[in-house]
């Protein structure tokens, strides 16, 4: 449930720690009122890092932002954030990366019943590690597969130790395209309407030229790809929390006693 993005924007303005009156530019009384009347529609506001106020839905714990763009120049937060996530990609398990970046990314963008297949149902994926659906204004649902690798995605005849060809990408593509999937909700059997081949590495322009050479016309429009930067910079401005794992430790700090 996402409320209105011109209301969103409204209380954005209104919030604006430069109005603060009687009060420090957290606004703690004005938050408390703000948030009084939207406990009743299950939101609540708050202040996010960059100073601006979001809406959060307490059920979902989704936050509403206002149209995010990954191609505009980052704070110097942002890049901060960015750089600890792109650490946390170096290192996480591919299950890691689907679980603690990819659900709540797509959650947070819109998309409904995410649901992952996860290593003990491997043999059921069908070349998808996720499906999910998404509903447009028109109330038509388009219903999507996601292949997720956790390093580079290349063309190369010898593919190196952690990453992964795009000729097991393609039959992979080509099974999630063709196998149906069953959505609880209407209780039937639907085909995926488009597949996002996600990888935690860079997906090389030749693996990009094979896969588009190699799929017919109408196979090849269903393909969309989301390579590292991509993931990086979407994760970044939807304003996400960072997993934990990715959060850089925290310095301890003693009193004036030494802890001996």
């Amino acid at each position: 449930m996402h409320p209105p993005e011109t209301f969103c924007r409204l209380i954005d303005q209104l919030m604006s720690p430069s109005d603060a009156l009687n009060e420090g530019p957290d606004r703690p009384k004005a938050l408390a009122m703000l948030n009084e009347v939207l406990a009743r529609e299950g939101f609540e506001a708050f202040y996010a890092e960059d100073r601006h106020c979001y809406l959060r839905h307490t059920g979902t714990n989704t936050v509403t932002v206002l149209q995010p763009s990954p191609h505009r120049p980052l704070t110097a937060v942002e890049v901060k954030r960015r750089s600890d996530l792109a650490a946390y990609l170096d290192k996480c398990s591919e299950d890691e990366l689907t679980e603690e970046v990819l659900l709540p990314l797509f959650r947070q963008l819109g998309f409904h019943r995410i649901t992952a297949a996860g290593h003990k149902d491997k043999a059921l994926e069908y070349g998808k590690d996720v499906w999910m659906r998404y509903t447009l204004p028109t109330q038509h649902i388009l219903y999507f597969g996601i292949q997720v690798k956790k390093g580079q995605l290349d063309a190369s005849g010898v593919t190196k130790s952690g990453n992964a060809n795009i000729a097991e990408i393609h039959n992979q593509a080509l099974m999630m395209l063709a196998h149906e999937i069953f959505d609880p909700d209407i209780n039937k059997r639907v085909l995926v309407d488009h597949a996002f081949i996600v990888a935690g590495g860079e997906i090389t322009k030749a693996a990009r030229n094979w896969l588009g050479n190699t799929l017919d016309a109408t196979k090849r429009s269903q393909i969309m790809f989301i390579d590292r930067n991509d993931l990086l910079n979407l994760y970044v401005v939807t304003n996400l929390p960072l997993p934990e794992s990715a959060l850089p430790p925290t310095t301890a700090v003693w009193d004036d006693e030494p802890p001996f």
